[in-house]
């Protein structure tokens, strides 16, 4: 069906959260409503506060430019503007938007009559977020803990952070999440490949039915985990990745200090072994 005779289905009254009628409304092809708003707003304003904080200098520079959370002697405490305060009102201000973006989600599928499945999935992001900006420097006891926001300065952070444990690469959740990531990788470059395959051909030749798709992965590995199938083992690959990416650095930390590559001596002393 066309996207726009399927207009007609969607611009329907209902499946607010809140605000009702008062918010449900258009702009363009975009449906607003409440969270909407609260996410343009919060959006928009965490983006001044960052050309504000980075106006206080000392450059310019799209690189070099770092908005840096309050120092670790500060603990836990609101901070002057200058000194971490931007930081922290700009991590409210993405915590409410990207919260409300998922909001948005939720309403657009009561619309449209579907599952929730994307809203979830894009919670897990926010998670994986909220985990390194508040419950990570929260555990840990203050807020200069949180990664800066700058692009050399985040990556000079990313390593910091996993030199200070000898080396991450042997964190095991880091593991866990990085061999997630990886097979979402593969399991999407495959489904990608696959269909592209069967929809994509000549001129004047029929499209191949799903049943192709699904005798062709029999064939190369014995097994079709089917249509929809793999849509689900999508979706458990890359929620995975997300839950584990946060879990490592929550390990990191609170949980764990020291080197990660002794802590895996316990896997020497197992008896087995000797």
């Amino acid at each position: 069906m066309a996207l726009l005779s399927f207009e007609r289905k969607y611009r329907v009254r209902g499946g607010t959260l809140v605000g009702g009628d008062l918010f449900d409304f258009w702009v363009g092809p975009f449906y607003v409503g409440f969270f909407g708003v609260t996410a343009a707003v919060s959006a928009l304003l965490g983006t001044l506060l960052i050309f504000a904080a980075a106006a206080q200098g000392p450059t310019w520079n799209p690189l070099l430019i770092s908005i840096d959370p309050p120092p670790i002697e500060a603990g836990l405490a609101l901070m002057p503007l200058n000194e971490g305060g931007y930081w922290q009102v700009i991590t409210v201000c993405a915590l409410i938007a990207f919260g409300s973006w998922a909001l948005r989600q939720v309403e657009i599928a009561r619309k449209l009559g579907m599952g929730l499945h994307v809203p979830v999935a894009f919670s897990f992001a926010v998670f994986a977020y909220f985990t390194l900006v508040v419950i990570r420097p929260m555990w840990l006891g203050a807020w200069g803990h949180g990664f800066p926001y700058g692009i050399f300065t985040h990556l000079d952070w990313v390593s910091n952070t996993g030199y200070q444990y000898a080396s991450f690469h042997y964190n095991p959740l880091h593991m866990v999440a990085i061999t997630f990531f990886f097979t979402t990788c593969l399991a999407l470059a495959l489904h990608g490949a696959l269909v592209l395959s069967a929809v994509n051909v000549p001129k004047d030749e029929e499209v191949k039915s799903p049943e192709y798709e699904d005798t062709f992965f029999r064939d190369f590995i014995g097994y079709s985990i089917g249509t929809l199938g793999i849509h689900r083992l999508g979706l458990l690959l890359a929620l995975n990745a997300a839950f584990w990416s946060a879990m490592c650095m929550i390990l990191a930390g609170p949980l764990y200090q020291g080197s990660f590559i002794e802590w895996w001596d316990w896997w020497k002393s197992i008896p087995i072994w000797s």
